[in-house]
């Protein structure tokens, strides 16, 4: 055998990502948001490119939420339905030039005063949130009531007005109001001047049954009855000018600090609104999708203008670019829409009826109504919010894991089987306190077939203590 260099040619296949299709992929995965900072430095670094105005063909809303109505490409697939089949191939960059991103009417729904660059006490809020909060229900009451928070961080909302909206029991509100008055700054989530000052002594340890009577009084404190103070606190001058200083310590107005309140924490890309009956309408939050558009006129004059071949091929490459950007964002919206429609469809009940009536739900379901990749479902999710009358919620809100099979075979999500366990100890008699036994029997004859670990792992996981807790918290209550 002859030993030298060569030259041999070797035909093989491979999965190619080409740039295009990386940044396909990149625009899936992010927020309105982070799109409009996309689309600022698209507009920087492209000349032929522009904002333009919405039309009124696009703001029309679609009648109904159907989920197929994405536009193919001529292949039959969708521009961004990427799959492990499609990273080979290159998209057309056809002349998009007159089409803008999917849009409607965003009337109803004010989301003015956002800041990128400040840190709000809603974001400052949000980061904190995910860790303290027991379980992925209260988390999202919690954001939910963070959303409500004026600047100074006091909540103005009563609990019940907000249960009512959510859907949810009140004693769940309740419980996600206890998960945000425990983030920092402390005193964030506060009903009152009282309740605020409350939870700062709380904190430094010092809430005793002295202090606690002061922070009742504080009009006593306004007014300088000191010695009206002294009797009924029964501290002695010294004891009292010390509570004086700590309380003056605290910070009466915490949320203050930071740059804004929780209106400008979260800012949904989908807007959902009843429709007729029985229907509902989707639409893009049109405030954070500004409409592109490539500016034909600009480019017939600096194409008469370019001399060199240089220069033409520079303004070739930027012409493709824009054209390609447009159509990428424009397949963008339709795959979102799309996604939302059918989540909206398999969680109807949610919608009318609350939380009680969240189904499971996993992104390979949605994919195969769709007829999507799997991971394209997931990165329509992430990061993405949906509004509707019942709160803002992320969509991967509404992916959970059945239990309990009912009679559909498919059985029930998580999240409702803890709301109806909330439900019946809310409701059970202090004298007769449900067992976890008597809480598998009244859940197996709602059609929730629930082992008793299984019961008493989701009565933990929402804050609901044992029957002999139960029995003695409601005895003393009852005392």
């Amino acid at each position: 055998m002859a030993l030298g260099p060569r030259l041999d040619l070797r035909q093989s296949q491979s999965l190619v990502m080409t740039p295009q299709l990386q940044q396909a992929i990149k625009l899936l995965a992010l927020s309105n948001l982070e799109i409009e900072t996309f689309i600022g430095e698209a507009l920087e670094n492209n000349p032929l490119l522009e904002a333009g105005e919405m039309r009124a063909e696009d703001r029309e809303a679609p009648k109904e939420a159907e989920p197929h109505d994405a536009t193919p490409d001529a292949d039959g697939e969708s521009a961004l339905d990427i799959d492990a089949t499609a990273l080979d191939r290159d998209r057309d960059t056809g002349d998009w030039s007159a089409q803008g991103s999917t849009g409607g009417d965003s009337e109803g729904f004010d989301f003015e005063n956002r800041s990128d660059e400040e840190t709000t006490l809603a974001r400052h809020l949000e980061a904190q949130v995910g860790v303290c909060a027991p379980n992925e229900h209260l988390c999202f009451v919690a954001r939910h009531l963070i959303n409500l928070l004026d600047e100074a961080g006091y909540l103005t909302t009563p609990l019940r007005e907000v249960a009512a909206a959510l859907g949810v029991p009140l004693s769940d509100v309740e419980d996600a109001l206890s998960v945000v008055q425990s983030l920092d700054p402390t005193g964030v989530g506060a009903r009152s001047l009282s309740e605020c000052l409350a939870l700062q002594a709380i904190e430094a340890d010092r809430y005793d049954p002295c202090m606690q009577v002061m922070i009742d009084n504080l009009e006593l404190v306004a007014a300088g009855a000191f010695a009206h103070l002294r009797r009924i606190c029964r501290v002695d001058e010294d004891d009292l000018a010390e509570m004086l200083a700590e309380l003056r310590s605290y910070d009466p107005r915490p949320g203050l600090k930071f740059g804004g309140g929780g209106s400008a924490a979260v800012v949904p890309d989908i807007l959902l609104t009843p429709s007729g009956t029985d229907g509902w309408d989707i639409r893009l939050n049109e405030e954070t999708l500004p409409r592109l558009v490539v500016n034909r006129g600009y480019y017939v004059e600096l194409r008469q203008g370019a001399a060199s071949r240089q220069a033409k091929s520079w303004l070739s490459e930027k012409l493709a670019d824009a054209n390609w950007l447009i159509k990428a964002l424009d397949q963008r919206q339709k795959t979102i829409l799309k996604v939302a429609a059918e989540i909206v469809k398999q969680q109807a009940g949610f919608f009318r009826k609350g939380v009680s009536e969240l189904k499971p739900l996993t992104l390979a379901k949605i994919a195969e109504a769709i007829e999507m990749h799997e991971s394209t479902v997931s990165r329509v999710t992430s990061n993405k919010y949906l509004h509707c009358e019942r709160g803002t919620f992320e969509l991967k809100y509404f992916f959970s894991s059945g239990v309990g099979g009912g009679a559909d075979g498919e059985g029930a999500s998580a999240e409702a089987v803890k709301a109806r366990i909330r439900a019946l100890c809310d409701a059970e008699d202090p004298k007769k306190v449900l067992s976890d036994d008597a809480l598998v029997d009244l859940l197996k004859a709602e059609g929730f077939d629930l082992a008793r670990r299984t019961v008493a792992k989701y009565r933990e996981a929402i804050g609901i203590g044992s029957s002999v807790q139960r029995r003695r918290a409601k005895k003393l209550a009852g005392m």
